[in-house]
């Protein structure tokens, strides 16, 4: 069985065509990824009016560059599986668009997939170029997953596919966003993730002593408090007070201090993501664990949370971490075994609509 996945939650256009190989798991034939990092850089994040027409402008390519990359023709694709939520809703309506018209114009059945929850299953694809190292095995359930994004964080156990509950989650800043906040105050240039990431192979990371915050719900997170600590910290190494304007702040900041600020922002919240699921990990005792969203690529939290779990822990490649529409058309697969198609004629965007609210989810 092959699936289209087509993605268009934010400011990545994106198609995959996914196989499945029985027991060996899914197989990644292609994988489309049309980025607007650069667009979006020059405005230090994503502006949802031009991401919109971003995706306008090369949904179609992408779409045909997926097939081509595939070695496949529309007669060989079994379902279209398209993110429907959550998202930016320009972006989603693009998206969605595109997949309702192709469903009804090649007549294949339609998966409406929800991003996040999409974002697990790039650990399920175990097949594929020569390029990317995939896990040798799909995860096994119960599975617990750490999803952790620019806009979410949250810890999900997997009891089976469709069959999940989500037992923390941030109740304020995802840790993605965090990352991109802290970057913009020390300077250091949009998309955070990675120029912290870099940026802290310089630094010390105990040079700034960030505390960790401490919620009723053992499983939850928050990175408010984290991100106004190292605004702090960032004015009293600057010498000023309070009212001086953030974005006038990295100007006053040496390159080692931005070194050693993005060191100890990295490792306060990379501790803070591990701490939570380790302790998930030893409450639940989940046969697997996996990471996955954007901040799944970062270095350090693999490195860590390896070392911290008794247990064997396979990574997605890292560029199947970030949106992309493999894991789209991974989930629709699954999707494809256990419930009905959607309608194109019905299928509407749901820019905020939680994992736990799902149609198939138990």
């Amino acid at each position: 069985m092959k699936i289209l996945g087509i993605e268009t939650s934010c400011d990545e256009t994106a198609a995959a065509v996914v196989e499945s190989t029985g027991e060996q798991g899914l197989r990644l034939l292609s994988n489309v990824v049309a980025s607007q990092i650069d667009v979006h850089a020059q405005y230090g994040g994503v502006v949802p009016e031009v991401a919109a027409r971003s995706h306008v402008e090369v949904i179609n390519p992408v779409v045909n560059q997926a097939l081509s990359d595939a070695d496949v023709t529309w007669d060989d694709i079994d379902a279209i599986a398209v993110t429907y939520a959550p998202g930016l809703i320009g972006s989603l309506l693009i998206g969605t668009l595109a997949a309702r018209t192709l469903a009804l114009v090649k007549n294949k059945p339609l998966y409406p997939i929800h991003h996040v929850e999409a974002h697990v299953y790039a650990n399920f694809i175990t097949v594929g170029g020569d390029s990317l190292v995939f896990p040798a095995r799909q995860p096994e359930f119960p599975l617990l997953a750490l999803i952790v994004s620019g806009g979410h964080t949250q810890l999900v156990l997997f009891r089976g596919h469709g069959d999940y509950e989500l037992i923390g989650k941030t109740g304020d800043d995802a840790v993605g966003e965090a990352f991109d906040k802290v970057a913009k105050i020390i300077g250091l240039p949009y998309p955070g993730g990675p120029s912290i990431a870099k940026a802290a192979e310089l630094g010390d990371p105990n040079r700034y002593k960030l505390p960790k915050s401490r919620l009723d719900n053992p499983y939850d997170f928050s990175f408010s408090g984290l991100k106004t600590a190292v605004l702090r910290a960032v004015q009293r190494e600057a010498g000023v007070d309070i009212t001086f304007p953030s974005y006038e702040l990295a100007a006053r900041l040496s390159d080692q201090q931005r070194y050693d600020f993005a060191a100890s922002f990295q490792k306060t919240a990379i501790e803070t993501l591990i701490d939570v699921t380790e302790r998930a990990f030893r409450d639940y005792s989940p046969k697997s664990v996996v990471i996955a969203g954007g901040v799944a690529a970062n270095q350090l939290l693999r490195q860590e949370l390896s070392s911290r779990l008794p247990t064997a822990i396979e990574y997605a490649p890292m560029a199947l971490c970030t949106d992309n529409a493999a894991m789209i058309a991974a989930l629709g697969y699954y999707q494809a075994q256990q419930i009905e198609p959607t309608d194109p004629r019905n299928l509407e965007v749901a820019p905020s609509l939680s994992m736990t609210k799902t149609a198939w989810a138990v």
